[in-house]
């Protein structure tokens, strides 16, 4: 009888269409296992009305679900890993980084204008605090308005007028199959994404030979690279989401590229750098570019931010 392997995910209908896409490419390369999708809710699904960087930012979309592996309650977790820690529970790692989609954001305006063609104090929707500092510092005349909820949700509070327009991840929309909503790709230049943004993860225990055989299979060496560069990067900032830092990554034969941003709440101060180096030191790359940014002044924003006071 085949073994039933227990995936766990949120339950919002970008997590199960994210976690359907782990288990297909599992099914096609192991057809004598069964998948059986566990849903398992975590704090950031129960704390709708408040913004993320105000509840804190550890663990909010994967403790729950860190838990239940660690209790051997399901073998595996699927996340979006922008939403993971950069530091890991004892005894779980990362066994697999699906392909990546395209990781940058993306605008959907109501009316149909770009980015550049929203009028003076257009109230474009968004609470995260990476996308208000970059929009700030590009466009200081918009009107930035928080909102939370599932990608659905968002949407029908733009058709119904809550907003001109929503800065959204691509990956999202594409993995929901409305990606024809999109107005414009926000371009790097304007924009820098969230770190991991648009990629797929798979967490398991580290104990767990048979489970890590099985997701090793699905494993893509370029996009865990681009993962392992921005985290270490992230990492060395000690960031989240409480703080704006961006970051992509792309790799090219043997080489990688980071670019990185830190900026202040206000989006008056913004320091943005890029570092390249071979795929096999990703991590080292990413740690480099940030110290490079840390002395270069984003240092001094960071721990203002920290110390409650103002970036600037």
């Amino acid at each position: 009888m085949a073994r039933t392997v227990r995936v766990g995910t949120r339950g919002s209908t970008l997590a199960l269409a994210q976690t359907r896409i782990v288990i297909r490419e599992l099914a096609k390369r192991w057809p004598d296992y069964r998948f059986e999708v566990v849903k398992i809710k975590t704090t950031g699904d129960k704390i709708l009305d408040v913004a993320l960087a105000k509840i804190g930012d550890k663990g909010l979309f994967t403790k729950e679900l860190e838990v239940a592996l660690l209790k051997r309650e399901i073998d595996l977790a699927v996340h979006s890993m922008k939403d993971v820690p950069t530091v890991l529970p004892e005894g779980l790692v990362i066994g697999a980084v699906l392909p990546r989609e395209y990781p940058g954001d993306v605008l959907v305006s109501r009316t149909g204008k770009t980015l550049g063609e929203l009028p003076p104090g257009a109230r474009v929707g968004t609470s995260s605090l990476r996308r208000q500092a970059q929009l700030r510092y590009y466009r200081p005349d918009l009107a930035l308005i928080p909102v939370r909820g599932n990608l659905t949700t968002r949407l029908n509070k733009l058709k119904a007028g809550d907003f001109d327009a929503l800065v959204l991840a691509w990956a999202g929309l594409a993995r929901l199959g409305l990606e024809g909503s999109a107005t414009e790709r926000l371009p790097y230049t304007i924009c820098l994404p969230a770190v991991s943004q648009g990629a797929i993860g798979v967490e398991i225990r580290a104990d767990d030979p048979e489970i890590a055989r099985l997701v090793g299979a699905v494993d893509d060496a370029p996009s865990r690279a681009e993962v392992v560069a921005e985290r270490a990067f992230m990492r060395r900032l000690e960031g989240g989401c409480q703080v704006p830092i961006g970051a992509v990554a792309s790799v090219t034969g043997t080489v990688l590229t980071i670019e990185g941003m830190v900026a202040d709440l206000e989006g008056s101060r913004l320091y943005r750098d890029r570092m390249s180096g071979q795929v096999a030191h990703a991590a080292e790359t990413g740690v480099r570019l940030a110290e490079k940014l840390l002395s270069s002044g984003a240092g001094a924003v960071l721990s203002a931010i920290r110390e409650g006071a103002p970036g600037s």
